[in-house]
């Protein structure tokens, strides 16, 4: 089974929870056990997981990526002036694979699946879900 959740970005940076849409994918498949491919469409976007108790960790991400990563001093951005974004994007990943267990994500209780946003404001992003079950 695959599915496409559709997602708006606000921010130049920032990580976005989809966790909801996934388990709800996850719940549609109806797939007891098995792994989830979770992929961000897009070559300035990524895919992380991380803690949600709060928005200090997500804030401590941008920050941390910003400082090693800076914009404005990049080759590719004599092109379209995001030579940052796809060297954040790069370094975080395209994709996570997440375990399914028992029809639900296998995440422990702190962990979320976000959206990274490193090209933004978006009108339309896309991230590709995709389940396969254990047989």
């Amino acid at each position: 089974m695959q599915k496409v959740i559709t997602i708006t970005t606000s921010l130049q940076n920032g990580l976005y929870d989809i966790t909801a849409e996934v388990t709800s994918i996850i719940s549609q498949s109806k797939v007891k056990t098995g792994i989830a491919s979770v992929y961000a469409r897009g070559s300035t976007a990524a895919i992380m997981i991380q803690e949600n108790w709060d928005q200090s960790v997500q804030n401590d991400v941008i920050t941390l990526l910003k400082k090693i990563i800076p914009s404005g001093i990049w080759e590719h951005d004599h092109q379209d002036n995001n030579g940052d974004a796809h060297l954040k994007a790069g370094l975080v990943g395209a994709s996570e694979t997440i375990p399914i267990t028992d029809y639900k994500p296998g995440l422990s209780t702190w962990q979320n699946i976000f959206f990274c946003e490193f090209d933004g404001p978006r009108e339309k992003r896309e991230i590709v879900v995709t389940i396969i079950e254990d047989r």
